[in-house]
């Protein structure tokens, strides 16, 4: 694997695995903080941001040893609405600037595996963000969301609210290929 995708791959597992702990952190806080749909909803991104940390370290099988893993991460827990916020500006960042940036370096390089991993997580993450957008409308007029189950799929990532989809939309998985938070 080529040096610049492989330190890609690495900053981009490590930041899926720093918003999957941060997103855990901020289910907890929007609990006690009585948004209980918020919560299920930090939770079952973070674990999306998990499916796309695995993608990326499985790309990465190659990779031995310890290595400086250098990643942007948000820090901080606030408020639920201001941590929805901190959700949206780190969704957004992936979306504008990470994301396309990795993908393009992967695709230059002829890295397809990479290229399709970087793709599953850019698709999802705009998922994530519109749908941080739209609980923190909800938080910020003193409101739970309503929100239905929220479907992830095992091998992108990919989120919907709702009914679970026959097939992913950005990978074709299976509907068996589903988890639900309900």
């Amino acid at each position: 694997m080529h040096d610049m995708t492989a330190a890609n791959l690495r900053s981009a597992f490590g930041g899926e695995c720093m918003a999957h702990t941060r997103y855990l952190v901020w289910a907890n806080r929007a609990e006690q903080n009585g948004f209980p749909n918020v919560g299920r909803l930090f939770r079952a991104i973070a674990h999306a941001e998990s499916v796309h940390a695995t993608n990326h370290f499985t790309e990465l099988r190659n990779e031995v040893g310890a290595l400086l893993v250098p990643s942007t991460a948000g820090f901080g827990i606030g408020t639920t609405s201001e941590n929805l916020q901190g959700g949206i500006e780190g969704e957004t960042f992936e979306i504008n600037e990470l994301y396309p940036t990795y993908l393009e370096t992967a695709k230059f390089q002829g890295e397809g595996g990479a290229r399709l991993s970087f793709h599953y997580a850019l698709s999802a993450e705009k998922i994530h963000a519109a749908m941080y957008t739209q609980a923190k409308q909800a938080v910020d007029g003193g409101k739970d969301p309503a929100l239905g189950p929220v479907q992830i799929c095992e091998v992108c990532g990919y989120t919907v609210e709702g009914d679970m989809p026959d097939k992913c939309p950005i990978c074709g998985a299976t509907r068996d290929q589903f988890r639900t938070f309900a």
